[in-house]
């Protein structure tokens, strides 16, 4: 509110019609899909002209990364108020799949199919290892088992942890952890399990409870 207050009415103008931009941006990506995503079109429905727009997102590469940014943010937020102390990866599971159901397409941009030619920059791939730091730390607080060859290959590319001294057996934990999660909701999403008849709630719970037991 306070650098709201501090901005003169030009930058005030402006943040109202980038946020205005984005928000046809979203209804355009449930529509169409992020690949498809036309600023020119967007335009169109603000009665602006293409060029007007261009002063705002210099091109569909910038608006892209503008609403990755915002998701990820958003899904960081979401854990870290889920991550209370004394919370572990099942808390966090849920929220990860709460934040999800709430906005699919926001899920579905960063999680899902990529944009054919598009390259995030590197502050988005900072912002998504505040998240893996968030389950690491989680996965530190369970029981420690034996590590895996797979746990021990990890401890020698752990790039991906961003600097997190999480022994091996958290490594392999955190990863499993991630891609189980995001493989159900993922297909959950995309809609696959409608035609099969049975709750994906408990299809997702029961998949975090044999996760959490090995």
């Amino acid at each position: 509110m306070a650098e709201t207050a501090q901005q003169t009415p030009r930058e005030r103008y402006r943040a109202q019609v980038r946020a205005e931009i984005k928000d046809h941006a979203w209804q355009q990506i449930a529509t169409t899909g992020a690949s498809a995503l036309s600023l020119n079109a967007i335009a169109k429905q603000m009665g602006m002209s293409g060029p007007a727009l261009y002063r705002y997102y210099a091109n569909r590469d910038e608006l892209i990364t503008e609403l990755i940014r915002d998701a990820y943010r958003s899904l960081a937020d979401t854990l870290r108020s889920a991550a209370a102390p004394g919370a572990d990866l099942g808390v966090l599971a849920h929220a990860v799949r709460g934040w999800a159901l709430e906005d699919p397409q926001r899920y579905l941009l960063i999680y899902g199919t990529p944009v054919p030619g598009y390259h995030a920059p590197d502050d988005i791939t900072a912002i998504s290892a505040q998240i893996m730091a968030l389950l690491l730390d989680a996965g530190s607080a369970a029981p420690l088992r034996p590590a895996t060859p797979f746990g021990r290959h990890l401890e020698d590319h752990r790039d991906w942890a961003a600097g997190h001294p999480a022994p091996p057996e958290v490594l392999h934990r955190a990863l499993s952890f991630w891609t189980r999660v995001h493989g159900v909701l993922s297909l959950e999403l995309a809609g696959h399990f409608t035609a099969m008849g049975f709750d994906p709630a408990l299809l997702f719970a029961a998949e975090l409870d044999d996760l959490l037991a090995t």
